[in-house]
């Protein structure tokens, strides 16, 4: 993976007073996201216990757990691909329970997939183009017949399309069907395609799945980076500790449904429940990770 370009100021966020305001109230009064007692089945299978979680403006936090424990489907039941049987999902003061996918990602919610889900044969610049459909500012007469304002709309978001992929450095992939690019490179295509629905909240589901060390160490500097550059707050779902651990501030731990325990990365590998339904025992898999990626490593102070 190339080397991501240096930060700059997204001119989406230009600073105003009313904007500063909004954005004081979120960070300093209310949390960006608030879930309380999210539970879901799955016929009689118990997928999701009681979960809550806060996650205020400008946080990254990590969900982690054994595959089965119910980590995706907290992403499905927030962007409104599952159907909440109960518990309330709170979006910048707003209930967004029961909405729609499609108004969820017009609200600024935006997410990646645990299995990679682009259009294997439609071109990359066209894949990221897709993730603008929420923010479209024509309507369906205006598509049907082609008018102007469709065509300027199609344009903008061409344009902006492309800004995303030279900001990913995959320009050179434009024009080519998505199925040709590495599989590093596929993930970049899903978080550019993310971002061009311009999210306030991103959700990232094992975003370093299938990345060798050094893709992975890149791919922990991007987060970083997109993370300041769109003002993002972020949500991730992560198997590999080394990620989380340089990533996250605060983490949830779940287990068969349930949250297990919560808490700063380095409290979280010490923790005895988390220690017997996840890390192993004696944390063998924290040192093991932390051996193979001390030398490579990027560490973020808490």
């Amino acid at each position: 993976m190339g080397s991501p370009s240096a930060p700059r100021a997204n001119p989406r966020f230009a600073p105003t007073k009313n904007n500063f305001e909004n954005e004081l109230v979120f960070k300093v009064i209310m949390p960006l996201l608030e879930i309380t007692n999210l539970s879901h089945n799955f016929g009689g299978l118990c997928a999701l216990t009681k979960f809550s979680l806060e996650v205020k403006a400008g946080e990254l936090v990590g969900l982690i757990g054994p595959n089965g424990a119910g980590k995706t489907t907290i992403f499905n039941l927030i962007t409104g691909v599952f159907k909440v049987h109960e518990g309330v999902i709170k979006f910048q003061g707003q209930d967004i329970t029961h909405w729609r996918s499609h108004r969820i990602s017009s609200r600024g919610i935006a997410r990646t997939f645990q299995n990679i889900r682009l259009f294997k044969e439609l071109s990359v610049l066209d894949n990221v183009r897709l993730g603008a459909y929420a923010r479209h500012a024509y309507s369906l007469l205006d598509a049907v017949g082609r008018s102007r304002n469709f065509r300027r709309e199609e344009e903008r978001q061409r344009q902006r399309a492309e800004a995303l992929l030279a900001r990913f450095n995959l320009s050179r992939y434009a024009g080519a069907p998505a199925r040709n690019l590495p599989y590093g490179e596929q993930r970049r295509v899903e978080m550019a395609r993310a971002l061009i629905s311009e999210p306030r909240l991103l959700l990232l589901d094992e975003p370093a799945a299938g990345m060798n060390q050094s893709e992975t160490q890149e791919l922990i500097r991007l987060i970083l980076e997109i993370k300041e550059e769109f003002s993002l707050t972020i949500i991730l779902i992560e198997h590999q500790m080394r990620v989380v651990q340089n990533l996250c501030q605060w983490v949830k731990v779940l287990d068969f449904g349930e949250t297990i325990a919560s808490g700063p990365p380095r409290e979280i590998q010490q923790h005895p429940k988390v220690l017997a339904a996840y890390l192993g025992q004696d944390g063998a898999l924290v040192e093991e990770e932390m051996e193979n990626s001390a030398s490579r490593s990027v560490i973020v102070g808490q």
